[in-house]
């Protein structure tokens, strides 16, 4: 007991740490497993459980958020082919050169041990990349969204290393499992059916372990895999976002054990840790510069490239996989093992720490980048015209829904619908909204927008105040002068926007507690 308090307070002290200095928490955690690691406190029991669970959760819930087709455009399977075959020869170069500096202290296992170690190095955190996707609720923009196409592909290909390596293949009821997707079909039943309280999590937790997990794990696959697919499976159902969302509190606090877990595990030399720095300092701002490269050549906008890129730029925690894949076939030394396990997590501190500066960096980046002819552009990231709209809602969610509605009908307005979430898009379309997808934090969209000359008001219904504020600081830089609401979930940040300038604030909580004593008013008494 007294293993798992300390473990729980080293947790949530260096996470509050980190988010006082406005760095992710998951860097506090790394930091706490490391910590403790230094002062030689063991994993308690269960935890690399709970990490596993959380893990399983985590692929589950990108499962339910990602469309499929997403894997199909070019920018995604060309980017994360050509990537992977980049990156993996450097990477084999960068370990041959470092073995070879440092025979007297690693053992060489000449060119086949660089090439395993290279291409395990080759592949980004999925947990780390959606982790802070979600953190700025990206996880469904376009960015996010070609992102989480790239880390799939990357995932099966490193599943593929792993299974074609193990010491046992897959069993031959490996074939069953395409009796998951008529399965499916059952599982949609019972989600219609299960509420939205505990049992919806319950659900969601069972589905990710039992037919996803188990199934696959019992065949001789990857059972994260089995998680991923399986809500990828229902992620057509209408309830998959509200499954993923009832979820999300389950997954954070497990993920904490396998950051926790990554730091624990390392027991580095400093000469593991030197290797380990120049692996990061050599390799990330080499894939960092080839998934920009090769986002421009497939057709993305700069800002989208450089944003996604930045996202990408870290080591997976399938790294340490392959790696060890590699160790226990005699592909590759022991001492890598630690070598990779100390760069996977320093390259997720960098990485995490680069993007809290992501913004900043992205507008600093595109300004360096040749302009794009935007015909060459792919559709989907093609700067947006409003020269048809009287007001742009921003933020299409149960209040951006509602407002766009109230103005349609009521104010005889002709509103456009923006959102970042190409599956909100998507639904939203098929009910008859003129909605586009759009990102909040790109400056050329609100270019684009005012220099339509007919948009003069602008609904700021995001969800997030950051987002919103971030969205009128472009309107203000772009020199826009028309009419700006927005709503607020907080006090404070009513009154912020108020001395920004916004000349309507809404509280979301007391509009709806308005609306409804207007509706109980209206009612009829009886006055028998």
């Amino acid at each position: 007991m007294e293993q798992i308090v300390l473990t729980l307070l080293a947790a949530a002290v260096l996470g509050t740490v980190a988010h006082l200095l406005r760095i992710p928490p998951l860097v506090g955690f790394l930091a706490a497993g490391f910590l403790l690691g230094g002062l030689g406190v063991q994993p308690f029991t269960g935890l690399e459980v709970l990490a596993d669970i959380g893990v399983m959760l985590l692929l589950f819930t990108i499962g339910l958020k990602f469309e499929l087709r997403s894997l199909l455009r070019p920018e995604t399977y060309g980017t994360a082919t050509i990537h992977l075959v980049m990156l993996s020869a450097i990477g084999m170069g960068t370990v041959g050169l470092l073995a070879t500096l440092t025979l007297g202290s690693l053992d060489g296992g000449g060119w086949r041990e660089a090439a395993v170690i290279g291409f395990a190095l080759s592949f980004s955190s999925t947990v780390l990349c959606v982790k802070v996707l979600e953190e700025r609720s990206d996880d469904g923009s376009f960015y996010g969204q070609t992102a989480i196409a790239v880390l799939v592909i990357q995932d099966l290909v490193a599943v593929a290393f792993v299974t074609a390596t193990a010491e046992t293949p897959p069993s031959p009821w490996a074939l069953v499992l395409v009796l998951l997707v008529p399965a499916s079909w059952l599982l949609r039943r019972v989600l219609d059916r299960v509420g939205h309280g505990e049992l919806l999590v319950l659900f969601g937790a069972a589905a990710a372990l039992g037919p996803g997990y188990l199934a696959f794990s019992a065949v001789g696959l990857e059972g994260d895999l089995g998680a991923l697919i399986v809500g990828l499976l229902l992620s057509s159902h209408r309830r998959a976002i509200e499954l993923s969302k009832s979820l999300f509190g389950v997954k954070e606090l497990f993920l904490v054990g396998f950051f926790l877990l990554i730091g624990m595990s390392s027991s580095p030399t400093w000469l593991d840790v030197l290797i380990a720095l120049i692996l990061c300092a050599v390799l990330l701002p080499l894939t960092f510069v080839g998934f920009v490269l090769l986002g421009r050549l497939f057709g993305l906008r700069n800002r989208t490239t450089i944003r996604m890129s930045l996202v990408l730029s870290n080591f997976s925690e399938f790294s340490i996989i392959v790696t060890a894949v590699g160790v226990a076939g005699g592909l590759v030394s022991e001492q890598w093992m630690t070598v990779v396990a100390v760069a996977v997590p320093l390259s997720m501190v960098i990485s995490s720490i680069t993007n809290t500066q992501g913004l900043d960096l992205t507008t600093r980046l595109t300004a360096r980048l040749p302009e794009q002819d935007v015909r060459r552009l792919r559709p989907a990231d093609r700067p947006i015209d409003t020269s048809d709209a009287d007001v742009v809602v921003l933020g299409m969610g149960r209040v951006g829904r509602a407002a766009y509605t109230h103005l349609a009908e009521a104010g005889g307005l002709r509103p456009l619908g923006v959102d970042n979430d190409h599956l909100v898009v998507q639904r939203l379309e098929e009910d008859g909204f003129d909605v586009v997808e759009g990102d909040a934090t790109d400056h050329e969209f609100w270019t684009r927008m005012v220099a339509g000359g007919f948009v003069r008001t602008v609904v700021l219904a995001m969800p997030i105040h950051n987002s919103n504020m971030f969205a009128l600081a472009q309107l203000r830089a772009a020199g826009f002068d028309g009419r700006v609401s927005a709503v607020a979930q907080h006090p404070d940040q009513l009154e912020h926007l108020s001395r920004e300038g916004v000349g309507a604030v809404v509280n979301v909580y007391a509009g709806a507690g308005a609306t409804l004593a207007e509706a109980t008013l209206a009612l009829p008494l009886d006055d028998a």
